[in-house]
């Protein structure tokens, strides 16, 4: 299993050491590590290049995660694409455990592991919702993002029949690419805490973007129209939009945001039938 390493980075050289330092310390080596500088203005490149030569360095302007990741897709020499968030960071023997695992089960296109949360500093316990699963786990995808990237390990060829990573999306685009993953694919899981997830900081994206279900809406949105899910699934893909578009104009409403509830009431109304209550569409 020759695994490539995928790095988005946008002006994080304060976090991108520690990552990078995370891959190194790999019991079972990598085959390649790729870093996508997505127009960052930090000189991380530059310490990049500096202090780990090994890294195959990619910059272009800034175009987003999306972009970032699936550049350093597109130019990966090997099957199996690692992702790392540059915030992220690896437990040693990630890799070696990733292996065994596809050794073991090797007619998956996903492998992903539990994962260690800190936030500003303090580790923190997730909540039972964000409890990880393998199997056919669409319907666990659907309420919230159920794989960190930085914990999964990815078929390319699967990556690239999927459409890869959906540039329009600027937030939630790891939930939609696992939408269309997962009703179509089972996952393998590994129960152990192979990542360390660091949040809390001012750059995240899900402090630069109020009202995230709205990328999770346009993902569900578009599933719906353009995938042959079977029926089950299709009816728990449509209550949880139908769920998320009252949450969200709701909360539109009461904070007077009138372009959100202009966008959004007429999509919520097209998925009502005539006579229906909105809470029951």
């Amino acid at each position: 299993m020759q695994i490539s390493v995928v790095i988005p980075s946008y002006n994080r050289r304060h976090t991108l050491e520690r990552a990078l330092q995370s891959v190194f310390e790999q019991t079972s080596a990598v085959d390649e590590i790729i870093l996508v500088d997505d127009g960052s203005s930090d000189g991380s490149s530059d310490m990049v290049k500096r202090q780990f030569p090994r890294v195959n360095v990619l910059c272009q302007p800034n175009h987003g995660v999306s972009a970032a990741r699936n550049r350093g897709i597109a130019s990966a020499r090997f099957e199996w694409i690692a992702l790392l968030d540059s915030d992220d960071s690896w437990m040693p023997r990630k890799v070696e455990l990733i292996r065994e695992a596809r050794q073991q089960h090797p007619d998956f296109v996903l492998y992903h592991s539990d994962e260690i949360w800190v936030r500003r500093g303090v580790r923190v316990n997730p909540k039972l919702k964000h409890r990880k699963s393998g199997g056919w786990i669409f319907e666990s995808c659907l309420p919230l993002c159920a794989i960190s990237p930085s914990a999964s390990v990815i078929s390319k060829s699967a990556l690239e029949s999927l459409g890869m990573f959906d540039e329009k999306l600027p937030a939630c685009e790891d939930y939609d690419l696992w939408l269309r993953l997962c009703h179509q694919f089972p996952v393998h899981y590994i129960d152990k805490a192979l990542i360390t997830k660091y949040g809390g900081h001012d750059d995240q994206l899900s402090q630069q973007y109020p009202a995230m279900d709205r990328f999770r809406i346009y993902a569900l949105h578009r599933l719906l129209n353009t995938a042959n899910l079977q029926p089950e699934y299709y009816r728990a893909a449509e209550a949880t939009l139908l769920g998320k578009l009252d949450i969200l104009i709701n909360g539109a409403a009461k904070h007077h945001n009138q372009a959100l509830l202009d966008e959004f009431i007429p999509l919520r109304d097209s998925w009502c039938r005539p006579g229906d209550q909105v809470a029951q569409c």
